[in-house]
């Protein structure tokens, strides 16, 4: 009787073994039991269980699209952000005080760079318009971000890219930032409140790169932006004050103190949260600020 019921034991585990084996690689499907049928022993088919997100966000369909510049080839790669409302600002109550207050703003849909503008890009509008190319510290050029530009210089840039493809560019006004890179969540960073590891490129963020990382070198946000978190701080168009007070919904023409987003790759995770703020020059360019392009019309 034990030697029966050993054999109908192995017989089972055998056919488990043989039926399942590809089951088993996919953490998403669950095994079901082995019984006795007329037909003999089969197995029952096995019931998928889809993963719960890591976050909270809508899931909203990327639209990519390039617009054709005049001159020849096409601008950067562009995706429509929907139009919605957010809480702006410091959520988690963790963050700087400049940070506050917390307050809901709501933002007409446009179309917001899929990377961060890169040197080949920059490059091209300089070689048109006979500016001195930027440096790029031997790090390289072609898809690596732009960095050692003034907001100016950004601003040139956005103008430039008007003219060749008749359409309105311009930098992102503060809160179509944030908005964008929350995409839809009010976690710290757009996946959660951990930074985690080799999420982004910043300093203790676990990324495999020292200095600026090639654009698109991480996972995308649930809007299917790549680097808002770390890589370089990125140029808005809203002038700085200490407390939100409507200026981060608008774009100045002759800002004193400009605010720039996202962090960089020489700044710590607390940096590069979605709602941290760091403000600057218009004038100067430096090793860790770039810049990243929206679309109104």
């Amino acid at each position: 009787m034990k030697t029966h019921l050993m054999v109908f034991a192995l017989s089972i585990l055998f056919l488990g073994a043989c039926e399942i084996g590809k089951i088993e690689e996919d953490p998403f499907i669950v095994k079901q039991p082995v019984i006795n049928t007329e037909r003999g022993l089969q197995r029952l088919p096995p019931t998928i269980v889809k993963p719960k997100p890591s976050v909270p966000v809508r899931v909203v369909s990327r639209k990519v699209f390039r617009d054709a510049l005049k001159d020849g080839g096409k601008g950067p790669q562009m995706v429509k952000i929907p139009a919605g409302s957010f809480k702006m600002g410091d959520i988690q109550g963790a963050g700087e005080s400049d940070e506050r207050p917390v307050h809901r703003v709501s933002i007409k849909a446009f179309a917001m760079g899929r990377y961060e503008v890169t040197f080949a890009e920059y490059d091209k509008f300089a070689k048109a318009t006979g500016r001195i190319k930027p440096l790029d510290l031997t790090w390289g050029r072609g898809n690596m971000p732009v960095i050692n530009v003034s907001w100016y210089s950004a601003v040139a840039y956005t103008k430039w890219l008007s003219e060749q493809t008749g359409h309105s560019y311009r930098l992102p006004t503060e809160a179509e930032w944030e908005y964008a890179a929350r995409a839809g969540t009010e976690s710290k960073y757009w996946w959660g409140n951990e930074v985690g590891t080799n999420r982004a490129n910043c300093y203790r963020c676990g990324s495999r790169f020292y200095y600026t990382a090639p654009v698109g070198s991480f996972k995308a946000n649930p809007f299917g932006l790549y680097d808002t978190v770390g890589n370089v701080w990125e140029w808005t168009c809203s002038e700085y004050h200490n407390v939100y007070q409507g200026s981060e919904q608008i774009c100045s023409k002759n800002p004193s103190q400009v605010v720039l987003r996202g962090g960089s790759w020489n700044d710590l995770p607390e940096l590069a949260r979605s709602a941290s703020r760091y403000w600057l020059s218009a004038l100067i360019g430096f090793r860790e600020y770039g810049f990243r392009v929206v679309r109104i019309k």
